[in-house]
């Protein structure tokens, strides 16, 4: 008898952790953000469980518009280097990461910049990375885990480096096929692209996980 009171006890008590740890309490509130004078040559995004779309800016500032919460939220700032820098930042007890997330809507970001952006840096998770028709006069390296990329006439002066796990890469990019050499990496998963193409004055660099790959080349 001692036992099984002992047992439903145990029972009880972890019934009660775990639906306080189930609840999301947090306040989420619409905020935007303008680079005003700045002028921003590179953009770094790090976040988590976010869904990112990025288009093209109809002026010359950086335009965010987010979902801040009392207790994971938004830091955005300029260095002096023009490098605008947008992390996610957690003020939490390891019990508030038990449980569900915030509602999808509060999950999503739009970001949209301006032709002085030369090098785009984007890791998220668990969500989808949405690139509109852009270029960038450097690179763009993009790092999704659990989500896909997809990305539609992306034009850069040198590099493309995309990786995903638990997800699909898929896109355009302008200029032809000998304008890229091509280093490709693939796991349970399908690709239009070679292993492995030498030459090319730009790069491109792809590497998926469970997902497949499927870019097209575009000539203008």
């Amino acid at each position: 008898m001692k036992k099984l009171l002992s047992l439903l006890c145990v029972i009880v008590s972890l019934t009660l952790f775990a639906l306080t740890g189930c609840s999301n309490n947090d306040t989420f509130t619409a905020k935007s953000y303008s680079s005003g004078e700045s002028v921003i040559e590179s953009v770094s995004i790090d976040v988590s469980d976010r869904q990112i779309n990025i288009g093209i800016s109809d002026d010359e500032q950086v335009h965010i518009e987010y979902f801040d919460g009392e207790k994971e939220y938004f830091d955005i700032a300029v260095s002096e280097n023009n490098k605008l820098d947008i992390k996610l930042t957690f003020n939490k007890e390891w019990t508030d990461f038990i449980g569900t997330k915030a509602a999808a809507e509060y999950r999503k970001m739009t970001v949209k910049l301006p032709v002085t952006v030369k090098t785009l840096s984007v890791i998220t998770t668990n969500e989808k990375v949405n690139i509109m028709p852009l270029t960038f006069a450097d690179s763009v390296t993009i790092s999704n885990n659990d989500g896909n990329i997809e990305f539609d006439k992306i034009a850069v002066g040198k590099t493309i480096n995309l990786t995903t796990k638990n997800g699909n890469i898929k896109g355009s990019v302008i200029g032809g096929w000998d304008d890229f050499s091509i280093a490709c990496t693939i796991k349970k998963g399908n690709s239009n692209l070679p292993a492995e193409k030498v030459d090319g004055d730009k790069s491109l660099k792809v590497n998926c996980n469970n997902g497949d790959i499927n870019i097209n080349f575009i000539k203008q």
